[in-house]
């Protein structure tokens, strides 16, 4: 049962009600009257309240149902919503300030609701709800009829189906603004200088995790950690990439924070344990301009890469304009380069950049080379740069580290390759074995391409690879965006201690040819990748089944997360 608000009503009145509800009759909104039976109106939302209440409320936004059984009815028969379902609900930026405004961001739209008040401001215009924002259970609960007309949503309640109705009155005006900088909102980080070292990659990746958590939370996490503490042969002048610092941050090896691993002494202390779990990370369409904004506005910085020719910040580019810190790349060199796209600016004039590009608009992005850089460390890089918006990864999913009290994996390399039979669709399963009692909370995994269906199965007893074919569907569903996702299961399984499992998963990627991420020695960066640390599976009907490590010599990157009993 979640918690909800519980009201006392009258035995007696609760069964009037009900047997004779096709009896009762209104009288000027005040009355109910039912032969000797009266019922004020006071007494009838209580009853209304109490029976909404009984069950979950269901939210329903444009036909697609939200999962979650978080909202509840308050005494006057308002839907109250948590501030941790918005995002979702809405498609919008939800950030809470100073613990006391949430501020939600769609399109050319933003409302600002302030704790315990019920004034709530709309594109800068007062308005008044019925109730006050509240802070209860960790979260932050509002209205949803006035959530949903702040974000040009119409609000409709089914009480016979236990469901708030959301539609959307605007498709029309889904338009991003022309201009957004996250400086200007206060979530972007602070300016970094990588220095001499080869750690653009690993200030990057961390640059963006910390935009993704602001404003709620400002922490200065440790680049040096990031590249002398993960599970890839490579030292600090070697450089490194996106899918390094992405297997690093889902193997819960960190982050850890700057001000216990100093960045540049070319010393990072062992044993040093993350302060954030990472838990979902998306992979955004390569040149996709309005979803790589839409996760700027909506999450933070996003990490992408550029080809470039400077050195230093003295260094002089054919590609640099040092007077309007702007930068543009005509040609076929790949990216060498990481930063932060941290916003845009779609008139930013084509004459601010020395090689003309064919129009204007640019993203503000942060660079790693400190705050003599550019404009205090952010410079301008075109819309029609060669390599921008190529790579792009935005850190949606990062939670305290005490969401989970286990992780079962073998992949500490994370993303190396991809396994399949050169079709959309594959299975794939890891078999693990309990420590203690434990229950099965969540499966995460990565999803190679966009528009990735998924089914997850789980095996309690597991014996030999026959075992998979007695596997039990749990959860299905879908991801717009590749990148690497964390699945709760709406039941947790609890086994006890020394229990070996299977989950599974089947997945279907859309053009995909191998569409299962795996683990294997792939060069020198991978060279000490153990491959006999795990025991997978891979099939492509689900009922021949081959040993990956024996047959592929490769680890499948499927974790399972628990927690102790």
């Amino acid at each position: 049962m979640k918690r909800v608000s519980k009201y006392i009503i009258m035995s007696g009145i609760i069964m009037a009600m009900y047997s004779l509800k096709n009896n009762i009759l209104f009288n000027d909104g005040q009355i109910v009257k039912s032969k000797d039976i009266t019922v004020n109106q006071e007494n009838w939302d209580e009853l209304v309240v109490y029976h909404a209440n009984m069950e979950d409320i269901s939210l329903t936004v444009d036909g697609k149902k939200i999962d979650t059984d978080l909202i509840y009815m308050q005494k006057n028969r308002e839907i109250m919503v948590p501030a941790s379902i918005l995002g979702e609900t809405f498609n919008c930026s939800v950030h809470l300030y100073n613990k006391t405004k949430l501020v939600l961001e769609r399109y050319q739209t933003t409302a600002e609701f302030i704790k315990d008040t019920t004034a709530y401001y709309v594109n800068g215009e007062r308005k008044v709800m019925s109730l006050p924002m509240v802070e209860r259970d960790e979260d932050y609960y509002l209205p949803l009829s006035e959530a949903a007309k702040s974000m040009g949503y119409d609000f409709i309640w089914n009480g016979e189906e236990n469901n708030a109705v959301l539609v959307n009155e605007n498709q029309s005006e889904q338009v991003l603004p022309y201009k957004y900088d996250l400086r200007d909102v206060r979530r972007a980080s602070v300016i970094k200088n990588q220095g001499s070292f080869g750690t653009c990659w690993a200030v990057a990746a961390l640059t963006a995790l910390e935009s993704s958590l602001m404003p709620e939370e400002s922490l200065i996490l440790a680049p040096d950690h990031m590249n002398y503490q993960n599970s890839f042969s490579h030292h600090s002048n070697e450089g490194g990439e996106y899918a390094m610092a992405v297997a690093y941050l889902n193997a819960w090896q960190g982050p850890v924070l700057e001000a216990d691993d100093t960045y540049g002494d070319e010393f990072s202390p062992d044993f040093l344990k993350p302060v954030k779990h990472v838990q979902e990370v998306r992979f955004i369409e390569s040149k996709n301009y309005n979803r790589i904004k839409e996760m700027v506005y909506k999450y933070g910085g996003v990490e992408s890469s550029i080809y470039s020719s400077i050195v230093n910040t003295s260094y002089r580019s054919t590609y640099y304009d040092r007077e309007n810190s702007a930068y543009c790349y005509i040609g076929e060199e790949k990216p060498n380069h990481e930063i932060v796209i941290i916003g845009w600016d779609d008139s930013y004039s084509k004459e601010n950049f020395r090689i003309e590009p064919e129009g204007d608009g640019a993203f503000i992005c942060q660079n790693s080379w400190g705050e003599k850089f550019g404009e205090d460390g952010i410079f301008y890089v075109s819309y029609y740069d060669a390599n921008i918006g190529i790579y792009n990864v935005v850190y949606t999913g990062i939670e305290g580290t005490d969401n989970y009290d286990n992780i079962y994996q073998s992949d500490l390399c994370g993303w190396v390759g991809q396994l399949g039979y050169e079709k959309e669709n594959a299975f794939f399963a890891n078999v693990y074995e309990t420590k203690k009692e434990e229950s099965i909370e969540a499966v995460g995994f990565y999803a190679l391409g966009k528009d990735t269906e998924y089914k997850i199965y789980l095996v309690e007893e597991f014996e030999n690879k026959n075992s998979l074919n007695k596997r039990k569907l749990v959860k299905t569903g879908y991801f717009e965006d590749a990148g690497y996702y964390t699945i709760e299961l709406p039941e947790r399984v609890v086994l006890p201690a020394g229990s070996q499992y299977a989950v599974i998963v089947e997945i279907f990627t859309p053009s995909a040819v191998h569409p299962v991420a795996i683990e294997f020695q792939a060069g020198e960066s991978t060279a000490d990748a153990d491959i006999t640390d795990g025991e997978g599976y891979i099939s492509l009907s689900g009922n021949t089944w081959e040993n990956v490590e024996e047959k592929q010599n490769c680890n499948l990157c499927l974790k399972v997360y628990t927690n102790d009993k």
